[in-house]
């Protein structure tokens, strides 16, 4: 058995090695990571029903108005319902909408825990935003590797949807085997106008507009 382990460890170098010197690709998640925050658009209902100051009505308004184009749309819901802003925040700790690194207001990037006004500077500075690596630089240097990551899981970065991996794909909250599948028959896309008409095939108007947010045609 310890053999085995020595072998298992040893393997793994080998990989991480490999992978550094560009060997293997690099492997980039178009969402963020998730640490434990869910994405409020796709979550269920009974797990909405536990997160903090939810009550019934507003978990099924929630349901009921899905998908939101953005936070801020989430956010005039939930004060609607008579939520503080400190209450609201609380929630998001454990449910957001995922903003987009490079378009993202002010107001958007406000609403992402532990952001504060020094990432209203430091979010929009290093635009456009390609990689994780280039944030795990850039934004570590700042508030350090276990703060960046807390920050990178209510981020995405577009992806390419020529060009985008499996992997990158199955990272959209949402997302399963049979629109991966979709998301590749259509290659090479060509405009938004065609995204909407085959995706939305399958899908639908607002989940159509909901998967559009996540990618980009270049």
């Amino acid at each position: 058995m310890r053999h085995r382990r020595v072998l298992e460890a040893a393997l793994v170098s080998v990989v991480s090695m490999v992978s550094m010197i560009g060997i293997l690709p690099p492997v980039w998640g178009q969402v963020g990571p998730s640490l434990g925050v869910v994405d409020a658009n796709v979550a269920p209902e009974k797990d909405l029903l536990t997160f903090p100051h939810m009550t019934p009505a507003i978990v099924k308004g929630i349901v009921e108005r899905r998908p939101f184009g953005s936070i801020t749309e989430l956010n005039t819901f939930l004060m609607s319902q008579g939520l503080k802003p400190e209450q609201a925040m609380e929630f998001y700790t454990k449910a957001f909408i995922h903003i987009n690194l490079n378009t993202a207001t002010r107001e958007e990037i406000l609403l992402v825990p532990g952001a504060g006004n020094r990432m209203t500077r430091e979010f929009p500075e290093y635009r456009p935003w390609k990689t994780w690596a280039q944030f795990d630089k850039e934004i570590g240097k700042y508030v350090g590797p276990e703060a960046t990551n807390k920050l990178k899981q209510y981020c995405f970065i577009p992806i390419d949807l020529n060009t985008a991996s499996d992997q990158d794909i199955l990272t959209i909250p949402g997302m399963g085997n049979r629109m991966l599948r979709e998301f590749k028959e259509y290659r090479p896309w060509k405009t938004k106008a065609q995204f909407d008409k085959e995706i939305g095939k399958y899908v639908g108007e607002k989940e159509t507009a909901r998967f559009w947010r996540f990618v980009t045609i270049q």
